[in-house]
């Protein structure tokens, strides 16, 4: 078989192009993971409200990188002060609330800032609320009435890029 040279075949599979692209997306690939460990040493200040009934607000500054078990250790050392309650519970009978959704303790808030859902979180405006620090318990014995009736366990398939207060 004879080839026609005016004929465009570079849609065609081509092993040294294919090469070429792999490098490219590998070395993307390498840029971005650095581009995010660089991002999850960077400190925020993260506003919540113990809550227990009515809203008790801190402060404090974690990484962007730390999960939320991190926080809510460093949130219950905060809190033990001031909440005799606090003082014998562990971080596993803490809940962190965020826009109405209950996040789990193994995410960081990294994983949130990249979907958008925390972004506010070292700012308080309007649209948003300081998320809340709730033992387990209190959320059991009145999540039929507000607000924890609002609350729903955070869901990575759900798209809440467009998540409304309600």
């Amino acid at each position: 078989m004879w080839k026609n040279p005016d004929v465009d075949t570079s849609f065609l599979p081509d092993q040294d192009r294919g090469e070429e692209e792999n490098l490219l997306w590998e070395e993307l690939r390498q840029e971005w993971e650095a581009e995010q460990e660089k991002s999850k040493i960077e400190e925020i200040e993260i506003t919540f409200s113990y809550w227990a009934g009515s809203g008790h607000q801190q402060t404090v500054k974690m990484k962007k990188g730390n999960t939320m078990q991190q926080f809510l250790q460093k949130a219950l050392e905060i809190l033990r002060e001031d909440f005799s309650e606090l003082r014998s519970a562990g971080v596993g009978q803490l809940m962190y609330i965020k826009e109405d959704l209950i996040i789990p303790h193994h995410h960081s808030f990294c994983d949130f800032i990249i979907t958008k859902l925390l972004s506010d979180a070292t700012v308080e405006k309007y649209e948003s609320h300081a998320g809340k620090v709730v033992l387990r318990s209190w959320y059991e014995k009145n999540k039929h009435i507000f607000p924890a009736i609002r609350w729903e366990p955070y869901d990575p398939e759900k798209k809440w890029d467009k998540y409304k207060i309600r």
